[in-house]
């Protein structure tokens, strides 16, 4: 009994601790974003917030980052995810070049992978778009270490092995296997895979500001320049939002289910 209380109050103690550590900077920016910022102001104001809607380049720029998040999100969808799901069922041997291949951009430092990317970029430009829509190739680079331990932390839990088996004697096909029998089953590795997409698009500045791009966060810092006080009501929101968007998923699984699938 002794031992439970001790373990319960070292947990509740570490999760005060984190819970502190990341609400004091929260209630800091709401703080700022808040105090006054006008001869017309007295005391606390909302007049940033307000303002927020009235930004030149704001909603455009929030726009693109999210066609570019889920551009993000479909390529690993659609590529990354049966890859590696490819790789652990048919190709075991290449699963460590594999993992080193998408590890990868964790050791090269961001001004060297634009002074890599920028002559790519510059044709693109000239020759195809100025969207920063186009950062969704380099975005979807950046992305594959966290996806990657993402998705092998999810087909480590489960046996794909047995399902594509199980799967391939009754009838199914390869794509049938990935698409409709693994996937569902790696569902959460997927899904947190595609939140850090969209934190990374939506918070990524280095190389789009190197590259001349107006995406959500370059924008923010252009807001910051002019008044501090609505770019940090701008970041606030913008991470409010994607707590909003973590809330929302799903933490316990259905008791009781079971998988169906169709083989017909």
């Amino acid at each position: 009994m002794r031992q439970t209380i001790g373990v319960k109050i070292w947990r509740w103690s570490i999760i005060s601790v984190v819970a502190f550590y990341l609400v004091v900077p929260l209630y800091a920016m709401f703080d700022f974003s808040t105090k006054p910022f006008g001869f017309a102001d007295s005391g606390r104001t909302f007049r940033a917030w307000a303002l927020i809607g009235t930004q030149e380049n704001l909603i455009e720029a929030v726009t693109r980052s999210l066609i570019t998040a889920a551009i993000v999100m479909a390529l690993i969808l659609f590529l990354v995810v049966p890859t590696a799901i490819w790789v652990q069922l048919k190709l075991p041997l290449l699963r460590r070049p594999f993992e080193l291949l998408c590890l990868l951009p964790l050791a090269i430092p961001a001004i060297v992978i634009v002074v890599g990317i920028a002559p790519l970029y510059r044709w693109i430009s000239i020759n195809l778009s100025e969207s920063p829509i186009t950062l969704a190739g380099v975005y979807s680079m950046l992305i594959l270490p966290y996806t990657y331990r993402s998705l092998s932390a999810a087909l480590d839990a489960v046996d794909i092995h047995t399902l594509a088996e199980a799967a391939t004697t009754l009838g199914a096909g390869i794509s049938r296997v990935i698409f409709g029998i693994i996937m569902p089953t790696i569902k959460t590795g997927i899904i947190n895979g595609s939140f850090i997409a969209i934190a990374l698009v939506l918070g990524e500045f280095t190389i789009s500001n190197i590259l001349n791009f107006k995406t959500f966060q370059v924008v923010i810092a252009q807001i910051g320049r002019t008044n501090g006080h609505v770019a940090v009501a701008v970041s606030l929101a913008s991470l409010l939002f994607v707590v909003v968007l973590l809330l929302l998923i799903p933490t316990k699984k259905r008791q009781g289910a079971v998988l169906d699938v169709d083989l017909t």
